[in-house]
C-alpha cells in the first residue's frame, strides 16, 4: 500500500470514528433548543465530508481498508464506556467531552484538506474535487463547535 492510501485510510478510519461521534451527539442532544440543530447539522456535513474523502479515494483508485474502517468505529463505541458522572445517562460532561473529541476530528479533517489540496491541487483526477471549498467547511465547523463547546464547558465544569 502507497503511503498516499495508507494516509488515506487512516483519515477515512478518523472520519469513520468522527461520523458516529457526531451521530451521537446529535441524537443525545436532539429535545436541546440550544445543542440539537447545530449537532444535527455538523453530523449531516460530517457525513458528507466523509463522502467527499471516499470520493477522493475512488478517484485516485485507493481501496479501503476495511480493518481500520472498523477499528475507528469500534474506538467511537469504546469512547461511550468512559465515566462521565452518572450512571447511565447523558449528563453535561458527555456533552462536553464529545464536542471537544469532534474539535479533534474537525482538526484533523482541515489538515487532511489542506494536505490533497497542496499535493494533489493540480490532479486531474481529483479535478472535480474542490478542497478549498471542503477545507473552509471545516473552519466553519471548527468556529460552531468551538462555540457550543465553550458554553458546554460552563455548565459541565461550573456545576461541578
Amino acid at each position: 500500500m502507497s503511503l498516499l492510501a495508507t494516509y488515506l485510510n487512516d483519515h477515512l478510519a478518523g472520519a469513520t470514528a468522527g461520523r458516529e461521534l457526531a451521530r451521537r451527539a446529535a441524537r443525545s442532544n436532539r429535545g436541546d433548543e440550544r445543542y440539537g440543530p447545530p449537532t444535527a447539522l455538523l453530523a449531516a456535513e460530517i457525513d458528507e465530508d466523509r463522502r467527499s474523502l471516499l470520493a477522493v479515494m475512488g478517484a485516485l483508485g485507493v481501496g479501503t481498508d476495511r480493518v481500520k474502517v472498523a477499528a475507528g468505529w469500534g474506538a467511537e463505541k469504546a469512547g461511550r464506556l468512559k465515566p462521565n458522572g452518572r450512571l447511565f445517562w447523558y449528563s453535561p460532561l458527555s456533552r462536553l467531552v464529545e464536542l471537544e473529541g469532534l474539535t479533534l476530528g474537525v482538526h484533523g479533517k482541515l489538515a487532511i484538506w489542506q494536505s490533497l489540496s497542496t499535493v494533489l491541487g493540480e490532479d486531474p483526477r481529483v479535478s472535480a474535487i474542490d478542497f478549498e471549498r471542503l477545507a473552509g467547511r471545516a473552519r466553519a465547523q471548527l468556529e460552531r463547535l468551538e462555540e457550543l463547546r465553550l458554553e458546554a464547558a460552563g455548565e459541565a465544569l461550573e456545576a461541578s
